[in-house]
């Protein structure tokens, strides 16, 4: 009675006093901050995330290492130049004439040009390079795909979290209120003091879970801003358009696996790694064949000495065969066509293992969906079943045992419902990772 009292007595004042306040006062207070979303988690970590960002640059990495390749199709150009000082000058009289054969200060220049003009080689590794720099460019829309499903998979594990602490929250209050309820029964005596003090360690124990779902809740808001590079608040939209989408059946097993392998990209890097190998594999027996160059030389110097030239060049063409290399080309190549057939075999495992997963995520989110019904039943159940023991303890006609059970049971089954929800988007998620699309179910 005295708390009825109090309650009119203080929310009068209160409203007085924001009546007074100005309007613009009012407008001028900062504005909150817009709860963050599924899709914005999704693209900050697709954006920031060290993880796309490193694999980009082992993509650049590999792109130059594509144009190092190239280059051995063209040619060399080098230049350099001397200047050489003598303490005598050398000189012969030609002619009547003095020719100086050696100058004091003598110059040159040297210009060389070098091309190798066949070289079987080259070919097979250059279409080496240029394969493995095609699956780098792959492995970078893997890597923030992964990143992607990461963030999404963080996002909904901290929805999940903060709707356990929001329920602890509640069971926290429903405690109190029954330990109000303990206290004035035990003051008119229709209750004795063993209730209360049970009503009291009720209070303690939903205290302890609250301050424990708090923490997982900021944990895991850290690790969700850790992906996303960017500091998370408490305010999350829930992903109704995921969750709605989960609820509904799933496309027959042939359709989900039809063509799933071409959408993977990892399956797709792979197999361009094995074709890379495959080209690389044929470069020992290459080397059979013997290279073909050429190479132009220009020369300029102060010294004319008795030809008078100043400037004199040459061209030349070089063959060579190495016929035996000690068997060392051989041995290459049995090395390479194992690693190719290795990484082959490895590519078709993981072919023949979408299905699979395609299969297992399909009955994960069937089970999901079975699991969040049943969870949603036991909450109304357990929350029916916490309203009615509390009156019924008010009324005389239950015990403070009673109502802390059922306290306990609507926590267990609020936690529970909250896991379903949020574990049937995962389960969403997962099946849209097996057929190779992005968190948004688009392809990346």
């Amino acid at each position: 009675m005295l708390t009825d009292v109090r309650r009119p007595l203080l929310a009068a004042p209160l409203c007085a006093w924001l009546t007074l306040i100005p309007v613009g006062a009012r407008a001028e207070a900062p504005a909150t901050e817009a709860p963050l979303t599924l899709e914005r988690a999704v693209a900050l970590a697709a954006e920031r995330n060290e993880s796309v960002l490193s694999a980009d640059q082992r993509a650049q990495a590999a792109d130059a290492r594509v144009a190092r390749a190239r280059a051995f199709f063209f040619p060399e150009l080098t230049a350099s130049g001397t200047y050489t000082r003598r303490l005598h000058q050398s000189t012969r009289e030609v002619g009547g004439q003095t020719v100086v054969l050696q100058k004091y200060d003598a110059l040159g220049a040297n210009f060389t040009g070098r091309m190798t003009l066949f070289d079987a080689r080259g070919f097979p590794l250059y279409t080496a390079a240029k394969l493995e720099g095609q699956a780098a460019r792959l492995d970078v829309r893997e890597a923030r795909r992964q990143v992607q499903f990461e963030a999404a998979n963080a996002f909904l594990i901290s929805l999940e979290n903060q709707q356990v602490a929001s329920a602890a929250e509640q069971r926290l209050a429903f405690a109190r209120q029954g330990l109000e309820d303990a206290q004035a029964r035990a003051r008119a005596g229709l209750s004795s003091s063993n209730d209360v003090t049970r009503a009291e360690l009720e209070v303690a124990t939903a205290e302890s879970g609250r301050a424990s779902a708090l923490g997982t809740a900021q944990t895991s808001n850290l690790e969700l801003g850790y992906l996303l590079v960017e500091r998370v608040g408490d305010s999350l939209a829930p992903p109704d358009v995921l969750l709605a989408e989960a609820a509904r059946p799933s496309p027959a097993l042939d359709v989900l696996t039809q063509g799933a392998a071409d959408k993977r990209l990892d399956i797709l890097a792979a197999r361009l790694r094995v074709r890379s190998l495959e080209a690389n594999a044929r470069e020992p027996l290459a080397r059979l064949l013997p290279t073909l160059g050429a190479t132009a030389q220009y020369k300029l110097t102060n010294e004319a000495g008795l030809t008078g030239r100043v400037g004199d060049g040459f061209l030349s063409v070089d063959l060579t065969w190495n016929l035996f290399d000690g068997g060392e080309r051989y041995a290459e190549r049995r090395e390479r066509v194992a690693n190719t057939r290795a990484a082959a075999l490895d590519e078709q495992a993981r072919t023949r293992r979408v299905d699979v997963d395609i299969e297992r995520a399909r009955v994960a989110l069937e089970t999901a969906r079975a699991a969040l019904a049943q969870s949603d039943q036991a909450a109304r159940a357990a929350r029916k079943n916490a309203e009615e023991t509390g009156v019924l303890y008010r009324q005389g006609l239950s015990t403070a045992l009673a109502v802390a059970d059922a306290s306990l049971r609507l926590f267990e089954a609020e936690v529970t419902l909250a896991s379903s929800r949020y574990g049937l988007g995962v389960a969403l998620l997962g099946l849209r990772a097996s057929v190779g699309l992005d968190p948004l179910g688009k392809e990346p």
